[in-house]
């Protein structure tokens, strides 16, 4: 049987976390008893979005490309709940085209979210969790980390990055008893994912690519989080969990 009763009054703080997969992943921690900080770029909305979550999950607005921001994100966590136990490193950004046509400038946004973002929380946050007796960082990466798709090189370029990144921090922080893991989502029933149903002819390019013959749910990947999270996923180091519903590509 999982037990998840030892996140109870953990502090977590997940980025890009009041909207998307974020959000998903914010509401599955508040269910456990985890006391979350959901931050994002902007502001519009997002306490609104956490509202129906009570005192428990809070909103701070932080740029994950900023360095300086990220310090002040998890200081002002620690300083509010006395520490942090867990980050979620999932703010991403996505900005399609092909190679000939693709801006250095849409290039460099990708990659200083997806990839230099990842980087900032997880070097800002070793501080706070190597104090904590349960040390947790999840990053996100994608199927697309590990499945080349045209039109798609930035993304699929700095997904394949947070999974490297992260199986290297793994090796690194093990010894301050910190785990280190990846999730990687398939074609999920939010944010792009939405957008890309509502596209009939190209989801049905790719809908026959998945064995369960399904979009997954926000829940299912929040799921997946808070197993890596809690107790059940201590002896889960340097890995890259898919949670795809079985897609072949």
């Amino acid at each position: 049987m999982v037990n998840t009763k030892d996140l109870k009054d953990k502090v977590a703080v997940v980025t890009g976390g009041t909207r998307g997969l974020g959000l998903k992943i914010t509401e599955a921690f508040v269910a456990e008893g985890v006391r979350v900080v959901a931050a994002a770029r902007g502001t519009e909305g997002a306490a609104e979005g956490l509202g129906h979550l009570g005192d428990r999950a809070v909103f701070e607005q932080a740029d994950v490309r900023d360095p300086e921001s990220v310090k002040s994100l998890l200081s002002v966590a620690a300083d509010r709940f006395g520490g942090v136990d867990i980050v979620v490193a999932n703010a991403g950004l996505s900005r399609p085209g092909p190679v000939a046509g693709l801006s250095f400038e849409n290039w460099s946004q990708v990659l200083d979210t997806n990839v230099n973002g990842v980087f900032h929380c997880v070097k800002e946050s070793v501080p706070y969790l190597e104090k904590s007796e349960h040390g947790r960082i999840i990053t996100l990466s994608s199927a697309l980390g590990s499945r080349p798709t045209r039109g798609a090189a930035s993304y699929c370029s700095t997904k394949a990055a947070v999974e490297m990144f992260t199986r290297v921090v793994a090796l690194e922080l093990a010894p301050l008893g910190i785990t280190v893991n990846c999730l990687s989502p398939g074609f999920i029933d939010e944010g792009m994912g939405k957008l890309l149903k509502k596209n009939e002819a190209v989801w049905g390019q790719y809908a026959p690519k998945i064995s369960l013959c399904r979009m997954g749910l926000g829940e299912e990947v929040a799921d997946a989080a808070v197993f890596l999270a809690s107790a059940a996923g201590s002896y889960v180091n340097g890995h890259v969990l898919e949670v795809n519903g079985g897609l072949s590509w």
